[in-house]
């Protein structure tokens, strides 16, 4: 997936996954009681550094912290630029 953005040593593209708008128990949320998910799919890599090898690949899904990376809106899509040890885990399907 090109993405028009190429990140540069450790660093890696992220595009949150959308909000759930249901809870499990089908309770339906209004736009202000929705969480912003912390989980999203990697859409570009960094080449990585001789210090920290590059573990996360394109189009994997992921957790990561809260408050991470630097928001960047390209072409209409927003983004998230974080650093590989922001990544939390890697969802397995």
């Amino acid at each position: 997936m090109s993405t028009g953005i190429k990140p540069i040593g450790a660093r890696v593209v992220i595009k949150q996954v959308a909000a759930e708008k249901k809870t499990q128990s089908g309770i339906i949320l209004a736009g202000a009681a929705e969480e912003k998910p912390q989980y999203a799919e990697v859409v570009a890599v960094g080449p990585g550094t001789e210090e920290e090898k590059m573990q996360i690949k394109e189009g994997e899904k992921v957790i990561y912290s809260q408050y991470a990376g630097t928001p960047v809106k390209l072409n209409g899509v927003e983004y998230i630029i974080v650093n590989q040890r922001d990544i939390l885990a890697v969802i397995e399907d």
